[in-house]
């Protein structure tokens, strides 16, 4: 796998508001106006998380693909809590398609398996993952 890197600059626009460009790609992430931002883009959390989410809908789908599973879609939820010093991220995946129990539970399985997952283990981030119902 090829990683790009990925800019983050200051805009003038606001003094939290920030661009990230990776590529032809533009992001914008920013803070709540409660906090001192313009709520322009994503908070930084929420960012993580939509890598997390978007990750985990990704290998889901390859798996599905690759065991010809009837996988029509996904939708991963992502809610994160904040105790003290502790951060928990919970992911809720709805698969959408014929899939039976077993099929369900191995793609679960490979959930926890994502990139990105990986790489928040082992850090002060907790992931922890269930299925909608």
């Amino acid at each position: 796998m090829h990683e790009r890197p990925v800019t983050v600059s200051a805009t003038k626009a606001s003094k939290l508001e920030n661009t990230i460009t990776c590529a032809s790609h533009t992001l914008v992430a920013d803070e709540p106006e409660a906090a001192g931002g313009t709520d322009h883009g994503l908070m930084p959390f929420e960012l993580l998380a939509s890598a997390l989410g978007a990750c985990t809908s990704m290998t889901v789908r390859l798996y599905a693909d690759r065991k010809g599973y009837a996988l029509e879609s996904t939708q991963v939820a992502l809610i994160q809590s904040v105790e003290g010093t502790e951060r928990t991220i919970e992911r809720v995946i709805t698969l959408v398609g014929a899939l039976d129990t077993e099929a369900r539970q191995k793609l679960l399985d490979i959930a926890n398996k994502c990139p990105v997952h990986r790489a928040l283990e082992g850090s002060k981030v907790k992931v922890t993952t269930r299925l909608a119902e």
